[in-house]
C-alpha cells in the first residue's frame, strides 16, 4: 500500500542536509554552551553563530533572537511575559478570533488573573477585519497579536497594515509566524514588528527548537527561570544541535523559497482544481488567492471530516481536520465559525498541506481515493 504524508503544516520530515547538521552537532559538540571550557566555547560559538544566521535573513539583530523549545513556549512567553511587564501601563489585550491554541489559552488564563482579552474579528475568508481591529483599541491596551498566515486554512493576514495601526496607538504588535517563515519573505524592520514567534519543525528542521524575537527596549517577564540563559529570558541549558539544525533549515528555506513555492503551488492548483471539479458539494475555506501556497482546505458538504482522516488513513494517506494541536478533541473549528460557517458545514472540513517532498504520483493518489471515500461516506451519513 502507497504511504503518502500531506500533512506538512502540522509538522514536517527532516530535510537530510539538516539531519547532518545536527547529527554533527550530536556528536561532536555536546558541551554545554554556559561552561566556561573548551568545549562550552565550543557549543557556545555555534549557538551564536546559529542565532546570527537567523537573524540576518529575518533583518534582525542576533541579540533579539531568543531560542526557546516550541513556537508554543514562544507564543505563551509573549502572552505572559509582555502582559506582566506593561500591566502598570494597561491590562487589555487584543488577539484574533483565529489565533493557534498557544495563543489562545494563554489569553484565557490571563483572563482568569484580571486581564482583558478582545478578540479581533475576520471575514469570510478569515482576514482580520482592520476597522474593526482598530475599534477595540483603547488607551488600556498594550499588545496586538496577530498570526501572520492561519495553520488551518492558510489565509495570510495583513499584518504591515496591522503593525502601522499599532504603532499609531503605540502599542505592541506580536505575530505568530510559525507557518510563513521560510515561506514567505519575513523583514522584522521593514514590517515594523514588535515580537515574532517562528519554529523549527515547520520547515524542515528538528522538533525542540524555536524563537521569539524580541525588538530592543521591549521590556518582557521571563517565564522560566534558574539559569540566566537567553539573555535572561529563557533558563534551561540550551540545545544546541536543534538550534544548529534551526538555523540550517531557515537557511535552506531561505535560499531556495521561489523553487519551493513554484513547485508546491503548482501541486496545490493541480490538486484543488480535481477535487472541486471531481467531488459534488465540495468548497475551498479561506482566502481564494491571499493564502498560504502549501495549504489547501476544504469542506464536504454531509459529512465528518474525521472520519474522511480516518478512510484516507485506512489507505496510507495522512491529512488533517484542522490544527493538529487541537483536532483530537473533535470540536467544530473555531477558526472556521470565527469565518462563519455552522458546525453542520465545519464538520465535514480537511486540511491538505503540501510540503518540500510532496510528489504528483502522490497527489495523483490522492486524487485517485478521495472521490469514492466521499461517495461512500456520504451514503451512510444522517447529515448527507
Amino acid at each position: 500500500m502507497q504511504k503518502i504524508y500531506l500533512d506538512n503544516a502540522a509538522s514536517t520530515s527532516i530535510d537530510p542536509r539538516v539531519l547532518k547538521v545536527i547529527e554533527k552537532h550530536l556528536k561532536y559538540t555536546f558541551g554545554n554552551s554556559s561552561s566556561l571550557h573548551s568545549f562550552g566555547e565550543t557549543a557556545k560559538k555555534v549557538l551564536e553563530t546559529s542565532r546570527k544566521t537567523i537573524a540576518k535573513i529575518i533583518n534582525a539583530n542576533p541579540n533579539e533572537i531568543i531560542f526557546t523549545s516550541s513556537a508554543t513556549e514562544s507564543n505563551n512567553l509573549v502572552l505572559k511575559g509582555i502582559s506582566e511587564a506593561y500591566k502598570t501601563k494597561g491590562k487589555t489585550i487584543i488577539v484574533s478570533a483565529i489565533e493557534h491554541d498557544s495563543i489562545l489559552d494563554p489569553a484565557k488564563e490571563l483572563k482568569k488573573k484580571g486581564f482583558k482579552i478582545k478578540y479581533a474579528p475576520v471575514d469570510q475568508f478569515g482576514l482580520i477585519k482592520l476597522k474593526e481591529l482598530e475599534k477595540l483599541i483603547d488607551n488600556d491596551t498594550t499588545l496586538v497579536s496577530i498570526i501572520h498566515a492561519n495553520n488551518e486554512i492558510g489565509t495570510i493576514e495583513p499584518i504591515a497594515e496591522i503593525a502601522k495601526i499599532c504603532r499609531r496607538y503605540k502599542i505592541l504588535f506580536h505575530t505568530d509566524a510559525s507557518q510563513t517563515l521560510g515561506k514567505l519573505p519575513i523583514d522584522v524592520k521593514k514590517l515594523d514588528i514588535d515580537l515574532l514567534t517562528a519554529s523549527s519543525h515547520k520547515i524542515y528542521g528538528p522538533k525542540g527548537a524555536a524563537l521569539l524575537f524580541i525588538k530592543n527596549g521591549i521590556k518582557i517577564e521571563p517565564q522560566i527561570v534558574g539559569g540566566g540563559q537567553e539573555n535572561n529570558l529563557r533558563s534551561s541549558t540550551i540545545n544546541v544541535p536543534a538550534i544548529a539544525g534551526f538555523a540550517k533549515a531557515v537557511e535552506i528555506a531561505h535560499d531556495q523559497m521561489e523553487q519551493d513555492e513554484k513547485k508546491i503551488k503548482s501541486l496545490v492548483n493541480y490538486l484543488t482544481k480535481q477535487i472541486l471539479s471531481i467531488i459534488p458539494k465540495s468548497y475551498l475555506t479561506g482566502h481564494p488567492k491571499n493564502r498560504l501556497y502549501n495549504i489547501v482546505s476544504f469542506r464536504f458538504a454531509g459529512i465528518e471530516g474525521e472520519s474522511i482522516l480516518m478512510a484516507l488513513n485506512e489507505l496510507g494517506a495522512a491529512v488533517s481536520t484542522g490544527s493538529a494541536c487541537s483536532s483530537q478533541d473533535l470540536l467544530p473549528s473555531h477558526v472556521l465559525i470565527a469565518c462563519g460557517l455552522n458546525p453542520d458545514e465545519i464538520h465535514g472540513s480537511l486540511r491538505i498541506s503540501l510540503g518540500r517532498f510532496t510528489t504528483k504520483s502522490e497527489i495523483d493518489y490522492l486524487i485517485s481515493i478521495l472521490p469514492n471515500i466521499i461517495k461512500k461516506l456520504r451514503k451512510i451519513s444522517p447529515y448527507a
